[in-house]
């Protein structure tokens, strides 16, 4: 029996393709970018591909956060510094580690956030 991300065709582009779907300047919950690729229940799926993609692919990983929208690097690390900065660069307000749960993105699938009205 295959895991859950098996059921669903090419799962890794999936989630690369939702990642790539959230617009400049918003964020999601890694639980809200594996809900959209059609993979509900795989946020740590979601931070540990995340953790392993190469930096080629380019992947907008600064805007996923937390589910309560706290960046999950440790205050001080060079990736939370970093995240920090690319997150202010595209206008999102960033206060001690954190950005307003009512600024995540809340799109429920991929195809509502690439087809959904706006």
């Amino acid at each position: 029996m295959g895991s859950r991300e098996d059921d669903v065709p090419d799962p890794r582009q999936r989630i690369f393709d939702a990642l790539r779907a959230l617009p400049r300047g918003r964020v999601a919950s890694y639980g809200q970018v594996a809900a959209r690729a059609g993979l509900p229940g795989r946020a740590r799926w979601v931070a540990r591909l995340l953790s392993q993609a190469p930096a080629s692919l380019r992947l907008p990983w600064h805007r996923v956060l937390r589910s309560d929208g706290r960046i999950a690097f440790p205050p001080g690390s060079r990736g939370h510094d970093e995240q920090v900065r690319r997150l202010r660069a595209e206008g999102v307000k960033v206060v001690d580690g954190r950005v307003a749960a009512a600024d995540l993105a809340d799109a429920p699938t991929l195809d509502a956030a690439l087809w959904g009205p706006r």
